[in-house]
């Protein structure tokens, strides 16, 4: 291996597109990696470059092509300007000791050192890499802790929100701190007083907010969805979670706007109570009916008589919108017994529905004879699809009725099959 003519791919990263401090870094890499390649006459074949975090393992586009590079032996040497740059955690490290172990990458190059298939030099590839990788947990590590000291100290890691402003401190000693923006924090105040209070709805603070003109810190108007926002922050009493929904709250070291109390008050009255299925009511015959008449859909209405009894009917909706269409309106009561008097219609009409009426009905009689012997009754296909109508599920009633889309109508309050 030692005679192999090396092929070199130049590799060259950067953390992120963002960081204005390493806006110039691949330039300066490449320049810096070409001057030596000049200087020691190394082949250069390639060069990848990209601005992505190494300490994911496979998530970097460009270091994946690398790898390929190599398997696909378009090169079997890698010129870079620290080791740090190829990696910084294990699973990626692997992939390039692994190659080497194979022989298809002879070695790797940087500013300062050469690291080739040799133990002791594979090793101390593996240390600065691991070192890389241990400076990158310990720096986490490090700001985590900070932002926890930070909320315990009672100051919120990001930024405050809106009716209070940070206050940087004029010298190093002194210390930066939160202050009540004292244009804005009487209008936050009064948001929650009107809920608690005057029984405004969010809808109707926004209105109000607006007239008194409350603006963003980017001097944007307040959205809705802010409005509730405002009155769902619980740092104006004095608390905050840190993390969000990781259940760690902090008392602030800032002045609150609110009380607690308020704060409660408002968050019950801003309380949306579940949807009620209580008397959810389905209409299983809307969208399945045609008029006869004016050819307008059939649409179910529920109706409460004076004794809170409950009615559903179908009804043409020119009907009942305009009123230019004569047919009246049936009970779901009626319509079903309509739909009864159809089951052989329907059941000459539909093939499939034969079929599946069949199979469903010898399973049924054959556990009636399982259970009350061969003299049991059998029911027949009209009979059980009656029971469909009356007492099925809304899916049941759905799978049949679907079958008949536009083919059933309304005419003088009886149903009909339109051949």
């Amino acid at each position: 291996m030692e005679n192999t003519p090396l092929k070199y791919c130049l590799y060259a990263r950067k953390s992120s597109e963002s960081d204005e401090k390493q806006a110039l870094s691949i330039d300066s890499q490449i320049s810096e990696m070409h001057k030596i390649a000049e200087q020691e006459w190394l082949e250069i074949v390639e060069t990848l470059t990209e601005s992505k975090s190494a300490k994911a393992s496979g998530q970097r586009k460009g270091y994946v092509e690398l790898l390929s590079g190599i398997r696909e032996q378009r090169y079997n040497a890698i010129l870079t300007w620290a080791p740090d740059r190829l990696s910084r955690n294990a699973g990626d490290l692997g992939s390039i000791v692994d190659m080497m172990d194979e022989g298809l990458l002879v070695q790797i190059r940087t500013h300062w050192s050469t690291f080739s298939n040799n133990p002791n030099e594979k090793f101390l590839l593996m240390i600065l890499c691991s070192q890389a990788k241990l400076e990158n947990d310990n720096r986490a590590k490090n700001i985590s802790r900070g932002l926890r000291r930070k909320c315990e100290l009672g100051m919120r890691p990001w930024c405050v929100p809106l009716g209070y402003e940070i206050v940087r401190g004029r010298t190093v000693s002194e210390k930066s701190h939160v202050e009540i923006d004292q244009a804005k924090a009487p209008l936050i105040k009064q948001m929650f007083e009107w809920v608690a209070y005057d029984g405004f709805s969010g809808r109707r603070v926004w209105d109000y907010i607006h007239e008194k003109g409350l603006r963003t810190k980017n001097g944007k108007k307040l959205s809705l969805s802010m409005i509730f926002r405002i009155l769902s922050t619980t740092f104006y009493y004095w608390e905050f979670e840190y993390p969000s929904w990781s259940g760690n709250w902090y008392t602030g070291d800032h002045k609150p706007l609110i009380t607690k109390e308020l704060y409660e008050i408002v968050r019950e009255k801003l309380k949306v109570p579940p949807k009620s299925t209580w008397w959810r009511k389905h209409f299983y015959f809307s969208k399945i009916f045609k008029c006869w008449c004016c050819g307008s859909g059939i649409t179910g209405e529920e109706k409460i008589n004076l004794q809170w009894k409950r009615y559903v009917y179908y009804r043409c909706n020119r009907h009942a919108g305009r009123g230019t269409c004569s047919e009246k309106h049936v009970r779901e009561e009626a319509l079903i017994q309509g739909l009864v008097t159809l089951c052989d219609s329907m059941i000459s009409y539909k093939p499939w529905l034969d079929n599946k009426l069949t199979k469903e009905i010898e399973k049924i009689n054959g556990m009636q004879r399982m259970i009350h012997g061969e003299g049991s009754k059998s029911i027949t296909k009209t009979e059980y699809l009656h029971f469909i109508f009356t007492s099925g599920s809304f899916s049941e009633k759905s799978e049949i009725l679907r079958q008949f889309w536009e083919k059933l109508v309304m005419k003088d309050k009886m149903p009909q099959i339109v051949q």
